[in-house]
């Protein structure tokens, strides 16, 4: 589990397709404390530490995983959102990620908004109904609240801070991003699916 609170910028160094994509990935980490086998969010998506060394992991990266996230986007040298798994105790300062991306949003209008910045995404029709103001979304791996929606597209603001430590500072329209939908947005569906 995570929260959408990305602690990490990170850079694709490596990408070998052998079966399975594998990603060798730089970060500022501590890597003494990350243990093989520990679970990293990479741009939203949970990927599983199989090699590391003083300032890199390497993840395996599955075809579906591919497949559902924009993971087939990624060149060396993209930058990335990191974050580590949540642990007991620590501070829940976004939302509950699980990590499991549902699909893929695109960037379709950027505008300056004050400091901040306004992004509006389109969403997938299937995920679109699950997406409400004021509600939260994990965006390429970062907590956002939404503003608004309308239809397929919905709109969030970005702060100055959190362009300058996430990978949000580079996006551009037409820029495709892993889209988590809220679990509890969900669970509510789902419930009133079967009550209907």
């Amino acid at each position: 589990m995570f929260t959408g609170i990305v602690t990490d910028k990170g850079e694709i160094a490596e990408l070998e397709q052998a079966g399975d994509l594998r990603a060798r990935i730089r970060c500022h980490y501590e890597m003494e404390g990350v243990d093989i086998g520990a679970s990293i969010a990479c741009n939203g998506v949970c990927l599983t530490v199989i090699e590391k060394g003083p300032d890199w992991f390497d993840v395996q990266i599955s075809a579906e995983s591919v497949a559902k996230t924009n993971i087939a986007s990624w060149q060396v040298g993209t930058e990335i959102n990191l974050e580590r798994a949540l642990k007991v105790g620590d501070e829940l300062g976004g939302h509950i990620v699980s990590g499991h991306v549902d699909g893929v949003a695109e960037i379709v209008a950027i505008r300056d908004e004050g400091d901040s910045t306004r992004f509006t995404f389109r969403a997938p029709e299937t995920l679109a109904k699950y997406i409400a103001p004021k509600g939260s979304v994990a965006l390429n791996g970062t907590s956002l609240t939404v503003n608004e929606v309308e239809g397929t597209t919905f709109g969030v603001n970005i702060i100055p801070h959190t362009k300058a430590v996430t990978v949000w500072g580079q996006a551009k329209q037409g820029d495709r991003v892993n889209l988590e939908i809220d679990t509890l947005a969900r669970y509510v569906a789902r419930l009133t699916e079967w009550q209907g």
